[in-house]
């Protein structure tokens, strides 16, 4: 071993001065007061231990002078040096303690108490006496060592003894540097205002579809529409899963590369499901579903690899479509209002993309493809859902995702505050639950306010009413409790809730209420009974 860590140079010594040695004196003087004659000869080996009893008084420990001996008169007198005899020595046993008399001198120090003092940091925050044994080992303590210097066993005796004598002294875990929710209000309201303002792109497109049919009692270019943007929510919510798990694993130029192969990918799926899906005389409706299909793909890109202010950039020019809330524009003019924000969104992700062009690009061993499949079924699912709910509705939802956003961060925030205050798991079990109402409760009553806004602004929208209102919430109540649990990696939970109320929607509209009430009553049960264990806090 290389010897203690806390050993420093210069600081070692023996535990004695010197080695005493024994003084020899004379068989005839033994007891009678005699001086002691000096050796004429080579002492024997049994000299020492004859001449013990009738030895004089020393200091323990003391090395005797080496001098050289006086000459003696052959009588027994004192040597010629001029001094004082000696003092003749006492009898053997005179002076000695008995049996059970405490001695008299100071007690010596406990070579234990250095030791805690030493380890006083180390142990105080030891949870198990085997964390300090495994301190004692590493310092390079043997068991020879601890049994010789400390009168213990081994090490795991000595922890033991060092871990009594402690007082733990635990430290406190520091609270999140940036306060209870990592991404605060405004960076959440752009995300919202990025995700809302596609929405004014359908007004300007809106009369481009006109001349077709009447199909499923929807208007004229509307199946294309919802087909190809299903299909893009649907691949682009498994393309962003699987860039931001290669982003998680830190590699992301692994990242950029699976958004570079899959994102072209999903825009050419979304416009082929869109033509296939349009009817003679749609064929506007499907290019417009095409431009939508490249737009979904560069957005996801921008806004998994963090850019949402590009992504902003290139939708502000959809802002000087305002006034066509309230007036005719002509058809040149919404075509190049339209295509100037699909160019730039374009061109954005290009340039982001540019990592994911290098040989070395492709990472090795990556996340497996059917870990993003969940996410795809709930993107449709909720797609569906929110497709079914109207054209001011989709609006009002897409506003409220920003702040959905920040209450989500919110809740989990404030889960991992409470998870480190609270001592009981009734007490985390309760400030869950009422944390849970209160999000969501707020979202609802933002929801709400954003529907009568935009029933309010949004041209031909339907009147504002308690039901329309009330099946709305519900839809809404749907979509945040999913998103809470997908952010929670229980998306598997929220796709099997949100594909069958998605189908029973599609096949009986009438029933899209009922159906939406159900799938939120069983979200809200799966998220409290899921959420409320303090192990699903901690990744």
């Amino acid at each position: 071993m290389s010897g203690s860590l806390w050993l420093k140079p210069g600081t070692t010594g023996d535990s004695l001065p010197a080695i005493p040695r024994q003084r020899v004196t004379d068989r005839r003087g033994a007891g009678e007061g005699l001086a002691p004659a000096p050796p004429s000869g080579p002492p024997s080996r049994g000299g020492a231990a004859e001449a013990r009893p009738g030895r004089g008084p020393q200091r323990p420990g003391a090395r005797p002078p080496r001098t050289a001996p006086a000459p003696r008169d052959p009588l027994g007198a004192a040597p010629a040096t001029g001094g004082p005899p000696p003092a003749p020595a006492p009898a053997a046993g005179a002076d000695r303690p008995g049996p059970g008399t405490p001695p008299t001198g100071p007690l010596a120090a406990d070579p234990l108490d250095a030791l805690a003092d030493r380890l006083d940091a180390l142990a105080a925050v030891a949870v198990h006496p085997d964390e300090i044994a495994a301190i004692l080992e590493s310092d390079g303590m043997t068991d020879d060592h601890i049994r010789l210097t400390y009168g213990r066993a081994d090490s795991f005796a000595l922890a033991e003894d060092l871990y009594a004598r402690t007082e733990r002294r635990h430290p406190e875990p520091e609270a999140p540097p940036t306060g209870p929710w990592h991404t605060g209000l405004p960076g959440c309201l752009l995300r919202g205002l990025v995700f809302a303002l596609p929405g004014l792109a359908y007004v300007l497109g809106a009369p481009l579809p006109a001349g077709g049919p009447w199909r499923h009692g929807l208007p004229p270019g509307t199946v294309p529409l919802l087909a190809g943007a299903v299909t893009g929510w649907m691949w682009n919510q498994s393309l962003a899963h699987r860039a931001y798990s290669w982003l998680g694993l830190g590699d992301r130029r692994a990242a950029a590369r699976a958004l570079l192969t899959g994102a072209p990918a999903g825009a050419l799926a979304g416009a082929l499901v869109a033509v296939a899906a349009a009817a003679p005389g749609e064929g506007s409706a499907a290019l417009f579903a095409a431009g939508q299909a490249l737009y979904l793909a560069a957005a996801t890109v921008l806004l998994v690899l963090g850019h949402e202010r590009a992504l902003l950039v290139s939708l502000s020019p959809l802002v000087g479509v305002v006034p066509a809330l309230r007036h005719d524009l002509p058809d040149v003019l919404r075509v190049a209002l339209l295509l100037l924000p699909l160019t730039a969104s374009t061109v954005f992700a290009a340039l982001v993309l540019r990592p994911g062009l290098g040989r070395r690009a492709r990472g090795r061993g990556g996340p497996p493809f059917a870990r993003s499949l969940p996410y795809g079924l709930f993107g449709l699912g909720s797609g569906l859902l929110v497709l079914y709910a109207g054209a001011d509705a989709v609006i009002a939802l897409s506003l409220s995702m920003g702040p959905a956003e920040w209450l989500l961060h919110r809740f989990r925030g404030a889960s991992l505050t409470r998870l480190r205050l609270l001592t009981t798991a009734y007490e985390f079990r309760r400030a869950v639950t009422g944390m849970l109402a209160r999000c969501l409760g707020g979202y609802l009553a933002l929801l709400s306010v954003l529907t009568v806004t935009a029933a309010l602004l949004w041209p031909g929208a339907a009147v504002v009413s308690a039901g329309r209102v009330g099946s709305l919430l519900l839809v809404g109540a749907v979509l945040w409790l999913g998103l809470l649990l997908q952010a929670f990696g229980a998306v598997s939970s929220a796709a099997a809730v949100c594909l069958p109320a998605a189908a029973a929607q599609a096949l009986a509209p009438a029933a899209g209420t009922v159906a939406a009430g159900v799938a939120a009553a069983v979200l809200c049960v799966l998220t409290r009974v899921l959420l409320v264990r303090p192990t699903a806090h901690r990744f």
